[in-house]
């Protein structure tokens, strides 16, 4: 057999291989089956098969998230069978990058410890927010059914939170469990509270309700209408019972008032027509009246005026917002009738009479005593005299016109 060479190995004539080492060479088997070519042939396609696996597990550690002990495994693997293998190749090459991924994968460690510390750091304090949220819900919480749909949720976000350490999840998880459990006994209690403070209040209602239906049948009306609103201000601050509770006592209550007020209304009614119907008498009577102006005949109105007066009175009461016009119109007719009395009298009162008549003599004796000395003070041509007579003249003859005029009222 002819010999056979490669930079990395040989074949020798009696058909023995070799493998180049970095030291020296070493035997990797013998071939008799062919040619020296194709025995260096064969075993560059086992170099080749192993160069093969290193690229794969070099490209899973830079470009995937293989597990770092699984990718030491390999490395270590691979690195046995470099060190071991029958092929022909740079196998001192292949050792140098294996020894370089084993850093690598170290450095690939330290990354992934980082980054489950970093991740476990996280889930705690998320978890450590859900504990803290539960237990403040569990003491100040008094919306209820809010507060019961968070609890729920804080469960769901725990639930889909990562893990934190075994040890600090066991103790947020004791944590997050009273907190939940404090908060159940807290709402228990509440509505154990509420129910028996529902119930008496249904009492306290259901004797309102009673009064209210006692008070029914009632025909005092105002009486009944004041008590029924201060049942209806006991009922307010009563509270509220049950809602099915709360709506039957609350319809027999409504119901009993409704018949009170509904008999009320219809009894107002008829007598709101009734005084209506009185408001039209006296609106006529009014208006009878009214024609007795302007009272030229003070006796004939006041006979007039006192029958008016009396059907006035057998007419009845009328609508409040009647009341003040009518009375009105008819105080007008009279007022009108009682200054023409009070005239007439004044006018035949015989002693403004007799002081009319008085005062009239006096000033014409008191006019013809001036005449007499205006006569002598021309006589003698008294100027001054004649200037003062005639002066006192013109004062009592514009007073006697007024006392002429005074006394003639009281003849007219």
């Amino acid at each position: 057999m002819t010999t056979a060479n490669d930079p990395w190995g040989r074949v020798d004539a009696d058909g023995t291989v070799y493998v180049r080492t970095a030291d020296d060479e070493r035997v990797i088997g013998s071939w008799a089956a062919g040619s020296p070519e194709e025995a260096l042939a064969f075993y560059r396609r086992k170099f080749e098969s192993l160069e093969t696996e290193v690229a794969l597990i070099e490209q899973r550690i830079t470009s995937t998230d293989i597990a770092p002990a699984q990718a030491q495994a390999t490395v270590q693997r691979l690195l046995t069978a470099v060190t071991e293998a029958n092929a022909i190749g740079d196998l001192a090459g292949l050792k140098t990058r294996l020894e370089g991924l084993t850093t690598a994968v170290d450095h690939r460690r330290e990354e992934v410890k980082a980054q489950r510390e970093h991740a476990r750091t996280e889930a705690r304090e998320i978890k450590e927010r859900i504990v803290e949220e539960a237990e403040r819900i569990a003491v100040e919480a008094t919306h209820w059914k809010a507060s019961g749909e968070r609890m729920a949720e804080l469960l769901e976000e725990w639930k889909a939170a990562p893990h934190a350490d075994r040890a600090v999840e066991a103790v947020l998880w004791k944590r997050l469990s009273a907190a939940r459990n404090s908060f159940t006994k807290r709402r228990k209690a509440y509505f154990a509270s509420l129910e028996a403070e529902r119930d008496a209040v249904r009492v306290r209602k259901e004797k309102l309700v009673e009064q209210a239906e006692a008070l029914a049948d009632s025909t005092d009306w105002a009486g009944t209408s004041s008590a029924y609103r201060d049942l209806m201000r006991q009922w307010k601050d009563a509270g509220r019972a049950g809602r099915d509770d709360e709506a039957e006592l609350w319809k027999r209550f409504r119901d009993s008032q409704d018949k009170f007020f509904a008999a009320r209304s219809e009894v107002f009614a008829a007598k709101e027509t009734e005084l209506r119907s009185h408001a039209t008498v006296k609106e006529q009577l009014v208006a009878e009246a009214q024609a007795l102006l302007p009272v030229t005949d003070w006796r004939a109105a006041r006979s007039a005026l006192r029958g008016i007066q009396e059907r006035w009175e057998q007419a009845g009461p009328v609508p409040r917002e009647s009341r003040e016009q009518l009375e009105g119109g008819l105080r007008k007719v009279e007022e009108a009738v009682k200054r023409a009395e009070d005239a007439q009298w004044k006018r035949s009162n015989p002693e403004a009479v007799a002081r009319a008549e008085g005062t009239v003599s006096q000033l014409r004796s008191a006019i013809e005593s001036l005449e007499t000395q205006l006569a002598k003070a021309k006589s003698r041509g008294d100027a001054s005299g004649i200037s003062k007579a005639e002066e006192a003249l013109a004062a009592r003859r514009s007073w006697l016109a007024e006392a002429e005029r005074t006394l003639a009222e009281f003849s007219g």
